[in-house]
């Protein structure tokens, strides 16, 4: 009886099962997505530069891609591996049946590590890109995104699926506590 009341309020096994294999889909498909738009992306312009103001204007082609910033080059890999990683537990706990308590905890665990992993990744990238948006005008660093407008825009997307998906990792880690600490 008491088991019966269990399974109703917190929507059983087969509910949680499936809640978690959903949240991990999303997550690898928001991750590759981010990687996959990060990692593709580039921009090229021409640019305008006086050097001497009594000569004409020189015009330079100058391409901007992510293997230009170290912190995009970050991005794309960890997003790749967090990708990698969701792939790799979806196939253990397909294989499972999320039946076995090591393979559930050890996969909680990486899921942590994950976290914080997208987590950096976002913070690093953002960091670069509000230099690249706003400029330092303290050591002369010159804004960037008024020139390269669709690569920034395309930044921007790839974060904010990042962070979608560091947002469903984040849930899973909240519902594997909360199922852990409902069968106690």
């Amino acid at each position: 009886m008491e088991m019966q009341y269990k399974e109703r309020s917190y929507g059983g096994e087969g509910r949680r099962r499936r809640t978690d294999l959903v949240l991990r889909f999303l997550a690898m498909a928001l991750t590759l997505s981010a990687a996959v738009i990060l990692g593709l992306n580039q921009q090229s312009t021409t640019v305008t530069l006086t050097i001497v103001p009594s000569l004409p204007p020189v015009n330079l082609p100058v391409t901007a891609k992510w293997l230009h910033m170290s912190a995009m080059v970050y991005f794309v890999i960890a997003n790749a591996i967090v990708c990698s990683y969701t792939a790799v537990s979806l196939i253990l706990m397909l294989a499972t049946k999320g039946g076995n308590k090591n393979v559930s905890l050890m996969i909680t665990i990486l899921d942590l590590v994950m976290v914080a992993l997208l987590f950096s990744a976002i913070g690093a990238t953002g960091a670069v890109g509000l230099i690249g948006y706003k400029g330092n005008s303290h050591v002369h660093w010159e804004k960037v995104c008024n020139v390269f407008d669709k690569f920034c825009h395309r930044v921007a997307a790839a974060m904010v699926l990042s962070f979608i998906g560091s947002m469903a990792y984040l849930l899973l880690i909240v519902l594997a506590t909360f199922n852990t600490y409902t069968k106690f």
